[in-house]
């Protein structure tokens, strides 16, 4: 399997999460997050951005996740009604989810519908699961956010 995430340049070179809170996880789990595809991956920075930054130097990662590691995948029948809200009440609902799995340390991948395009997945990596080591940065290249989308 291969997943997608666009960052900026100066993380490019590694495999890290931040530890600062996500939809999918409280301040202080560690997730890197990626999606199954590019326009998704790009799709999920303008959110999250607002529009802001997008001119900065960014790189498109490629990462494979071999498939003989094990994968958890949340499906929306499993959620609770609102949980891709833009308001607190839905981020504490997937940060339970995202903490719990991580947490229990279940696997070394989440695959949860994207907020943004429900029919889409982001792919959730854990950094401190034993099969981490498993799962490699494949490539690195220069990305650009069109004009338009700012």
């Amino acid at each position: 399997m291969e997943v997608f995430r666009i960052i900026h340049s100066k993380w490019a070179d590694k495999l890290v999460a931040s530890g600062y809170q996500g939809r999918w996880n409280s301040n202080g789990f560690y997730v890197i997050y990626s999606a199954e595809n590019c326009s998704l991956a790009c799709l999920e920075n303008l959110v999250h951005r607002n529009g802001f930054g997008l001119n900065g130097d960014f790189s498109l990662i490629t990462i494979s996740i071999p498939d003989s590691i094990k994968k958890n995948e949340i499906e929306i029948k499993n959620l609770p009604i609102g949980w891709n809200g833009n308001d607190e009440k839905s981020q504490l609902l997937c940060q339970k989810v995202g903490d719990d799995w991580l947490r229990n340390q279940q696997s070394a991948v989440l695959i949860v519908p994207s907020a943004i395009i429900a029919n889409e997945k982001n792919i959730l990596i854990n950094p401190n699961h034993r099969d981490f080591d498993k799962i490699k940065l494949k490539s690195v290249q220069s990305f650009s956010f069109d004009r338009r989308l700012g």
